[in-house]
Parts: C-alpha cells; structure tokens; sequence
C-alpha cells in the first residue's frame, strides 16, 4: 500500500507498545471533580453555578463567553464545593468549579435532536457549540466555528487525523477500532454540512489494524476514503497532514480553510457523535496513561474533573518514581510538577518517564550544524529563531516567519548541542502576539 507523507520531519521511539493492545477500560471518579472554566482556545466560560448549588450530569456550569470560547458541563451530580483558580496540566491558573460527587450521576433531561440529514449546517454547528465540542487532539479550538468557515471558502475536503504521531499516545488508535462506527457517522455528519466536500481518514502505517478496520467500515461510502500514511513525526500537525493527503501546502499566516480543507481529530468525531445523534455534551474523554514509571499502562475513558493522580493510581501507581510527568506525549506535552491537576477536554496522555527515558542534559552552544534546519516540517531555521528570540530582537523574529512555527518539538528532538530550541522560540511566539495584542 502506498503511504503518503510530508516534507522533513523526525522519526522519535514510538512507545506504543505499551497500550496499543489495551482495550478502553471505564474508570469511575472519586469524591472531588474540579472543572476549570478554561478548557479551551479562546475567552474562558463564564461560570454559572456557586457554592451550594446542585448539579446534574451534563448541566452546562459554564458558558461561552465569545465567539472563540466554549461551554463546559459537569460530568457528575453532586453539590458545588466552591468556585475558585486552580493549577491546570498547562502550567496556568483557571477559574474553576469544584464538584463533590454525589455518586448518583443523576443526569439532566437529555434532548435527542432530529435526524441530522433534515438539519441545516446552522443547526448542526449550533448543537456542537451547546455541547461544548473543541478539538479533542490537543489545540482545543471550537468545534462549530472551524467548521463553518467564511463563506468564500470553498471546503472540499474534509481531513481527519487518524495518524497520532505524538509517541506512547494510543488512545485514537483505539477508538478507531472500538467505536469506528461512531467515528464514521460523526465524519459524515461533517460531509451533511459540506455536500460538495470528501473525507479523507488518514492514519499512519504503525496501526495497520486501525487501517483495516475505518477501511472496512466506509467500504459503501462513496465520498470517504482511507489514506495509510508513513510513520514520521509530526505527521498528524494539520498543514502537513493535509500536504500528505491532498498535495497542497497552506499559504503562511493563513488556515487549512483557505486551502479548501477543514481538519478534525479521531476523538473529535466522536464528540460531534455523541452531541448531533445522542443529545449529550463532551464530558469525557480516553487516556492513555503510559510510560515505563507506570506499573499497568492502560487507556482510561475517565469523566472530565478527575485527577490525574486518580487515573495514576488506577493503573497500579508507580513501579519506580518518575524523572518526569508529562500532559500529553513526550514531543509536545507539557512537564506537570503534580498529579493533582484535573482532567480537561484535550487531556489526551498522562506518559511518566523514568531516568532512563528522561535525561537532562545541559545544553550546550549551537554548533551550525543545520539538524533543525533539516528537521523543521515548516521549513524554518529554528537556530536563527532561537538566537534572534534569546536576544529579544522579536522584529527579526517575525522576519523569520518565527510565528509559522507549530511548536512540534522536531527541532529539539535532533539538537546535538541539547539546546532548549522549541521553549526559547515558544516564549518569542507568545511574546510576540502579546505585544501584538496590545497595539
């Protein structure tokens, strides 16, 4: 089978062997769940409950304050502890709303919508952002509002990330094989609100089972397609994602949608299932919790507001203390200092790396020798950028197109000299669109 592929990149250790063949397992939550207000790209949910109150499942406790923003549901009935800023897996503070679970999970009257193929594309986008949907792969973005793009772009084809490249993560993987059927309907509820467009499913050539099975599963759908793409990091970050599978490159500074595509990840589909079909908002999510620190890796479908440390223990803890905790993979999550951290919509991984996996190695002068240059899927010079960022000469940051990065970590990955390249060009970037915020 042909495998399609981007320009460049790395080929990081996958680490999926430790939970490619575990199947999904439901974890129930303790007593304490914990919703920040901020799961999401955008202005943070305004909260609508306070200490004392009563919530059910699936009752919006948090509404979207902007048009870039999202709702957020309380995944289990109980009473309102309090309402106030708690440390996230991301390193920022949140609003939050912490919920003593009752252990009742009494739901809220769920309203089944109509068939989605009588509904316009209005009224299906509108149900997605009342249940809260956001990319489920990480950047968290809203659902409804990258799928109804400015009218003068005209999307044909629809891109779903089935590749998840990010190394030890596998909980896409298996969804794909336990709930194609749900995956599937949730692309095509896309394909209802872009008649003209194709779905193009692709998944890296590492999972030739889920290949086998989303291909056996859309064999009689005319418009969908499955396309094995070539194991290589970061194969599943949308400009390269969509080179790979349709040959067009994204012009700098601008979206998918004006190279006609509209980008969703596995889990996401699932989510525009669940709320389009069944009526019900995002309130879990699967976790691979994976790493050779951990005693039993396992993929956990877990309600959202449960502790990291809860998802942890329920695979039996730690076999030896970890080095390193990290929300997320190994390439581009983000190092936790503490497990008491919630649960949130693009939780994907909790990978705990013991001190043979994690060295920490200090860095060292840039020694010109181009591996980053090599690396960069976006054809950047990321030592020029870090040097220029470290020097906080930010105009010549933004000469070097230093805001196309897409922060994937490739960079760093191949460095001889361990120089810290994606962090020092990550803060430039925020800096810059800091300063640019304010003008």
């Amino acid at each position: 089978m042909e495998t399609l592929t981007f320009k460049r990149g790395v080929h990081p250790p996958h680490g999926k062997y430790l939970t490619e063949k575990k199947p999904i397992e439901d974890l129930q939550p303790k007593d304490l769940l914990v919703f920040p207000m901020s799961q999401h790209i955008g202005a943070p949910a305004e909260c609508l409950v306070k200490k004392g109150d009563r919530v059910l499942v699936g009752q919006k406790i948090g509404q979207a304050s902007g048009f870039i923003s999202a709702n957020i549901h309380s995944s289990v009935s109980g009473t309102v502890k309090d309402v106030k800023p708690v440390l996230t897996a991301g390193g920022t503070k949140s609003l939050a709303v912490i919920v003593e679970n009752d252990g009742q999970y009494e739901e809220i009257e769920f309203t089944k919508p109509k068939n989605y193929n009588e509904m316009s594309k209005e009224e299906i986008a509108e149900i997605i952002k009342e249940a809260g949907v956001v990319g489920m792969g990480g950047a968290c973005f809203p659902t409804n509002v990258k799928l109804i793009p400015p009218p003068d772009k005209n999307i044909d084809s629809i891109v779903i990330n089935g590749a998840e490249c990010e190394p030890y993560l596998t909980c896409d993987h298996r969804l794909m094989l336990e709930e194609t059927e749900k995956i599937v309907e949730g692309l095509k509820i896309i394909l209802h609100m872009h008649p003209q467009a194709k779905g193009y499913i692709g998944i890296e050539d590492n999972k030739p089972d889920a290949i086998q099975a989303m291909e056996k599963a859309v064999k009689d759908i005319p418009n969908i397609s499955v396309k094995a793409l070539k194991t290589k990091y970061p194969q599943g970050a949308e400009k390269q994602l969509i080179y790979a599978i349709t040959n067009r490159e994204v012009p700098s500074g601008k979206l998918p949608a004006d190279a006609g595509c509209i980008v969703q990840n596995i889990t996401t589909l699932h989510e525009i299932y669940q709320a389009v079909v069944l009526g019900r908002p995002s309130m879990t999510r699967v976790v691979t919790i994976t790493g050779e620190a951990v005693n039993d890796p396992k993929n956990l479908r877990v309600r959202n507001g449960m502790s990291f440390k809860e998802l942890v223990e329920a695979c039996g803890g730690f076999k030896e203390d970890p080095i390193k905790v990290i929300s997320g993979g190994p390439m581009m999550g983000m190092a936790i200092s503490s497990l008491d951290v919630p649960v949130m919509k693009g939780s994907s991984g909790i990978l705990c790396l013991t001190s043979k996996q994690a060295v920490l190695p200090q860095e060292s002068s840039c020694i010109r020798c181009g591996r980053c240059v090599q690396a960069c899927p976006m054809f950047l010079i990321p030592s020029a950028l870090d040097s220029v960022g470290r020097r906080k000469d930010y105009e010549a940051f933004e000469e070097g197109n230093g805001l196309d990065c897409i922060e994937c970590g490739s960079c760093t990955f191949v460095c001889p000299a361990k120089r810290h390249l994606i962090q020092s060009i990550r803060t430039s970037k925020r800096t810059v669109l800091a300063n640019k915020r304010k003008k």
